[in-house]
């Protein structure tokens, strides 16, 4: 069994979501379907981007939610998705912090990264413009000797 956890930019231009799509859909195809378990957030962007693709090709998905407040902490037009997604998981689960802040954030993206076997980072290489941002889970991830597949086009820039 392969288990893949995910990390990423929330907010993405369309070219660079485009590609970042392809890119995951196919690392995630180099498991076969029934033996692959995607570990996802759930947050908008990148994270919902790889739940729906792990359940597209058959995959099971886990949701780590990182606080009990988490939910209302989303954008309200991500919500319905975010429901949809943990619905849709074979197991959820959440931590016990009553709300959300960047340390119940890194908290399950360190408890994603623990769970998984590797890591896909759609990431564009630059420092976390935040405590807990990609550039954290990812330096968390190899500090764990991790697997990270790092997917960004060449020569794009973030917003």
């Amino acid at each position: 069994m392969a288990v893949v956890g995910i990390t990423g930019h929330r907010v993405l231009s369309p070219t660079i979501t485009e590609y970042t799509t392809a890119e995951t859909l196919r690392l995630l195809r180099r498991h076969p379907s029934g033996d692959l378990v995607g570990v996802s957030c759930l947050a908008e962007g990148t994270d919902s981007t790889f739940a729906d693709l792990i359940l597209t090709i058959g995959g099971s998905l886990v949701a780590v939610v990182p606080a009990r407040n988490y939910r209302d902490f989303l954008p309200a037009e991500h919500r319905p998705e975010y429901d949809r997604l943990r619905g849709a998981a074979i197991r959820v689960r959440t931590l016990e912090l009553a709300e959300v802040d960047l340390e119940a954030l890194m908290a399950a993206s360190r408890a994603m990264v623990d769970e998984s076997d590797e890591l896909i980072a759609v990431w564009d290489g630059r420092p976390a413009r935040d405590y807990a941002g990609t550039g954290d889970v990812v330096a968390y991830a190899r500090s764990r000797n991790k697997p990270v597949h790092v997917v960004w086009p060449q020569g794009a820039v973030r917003d």
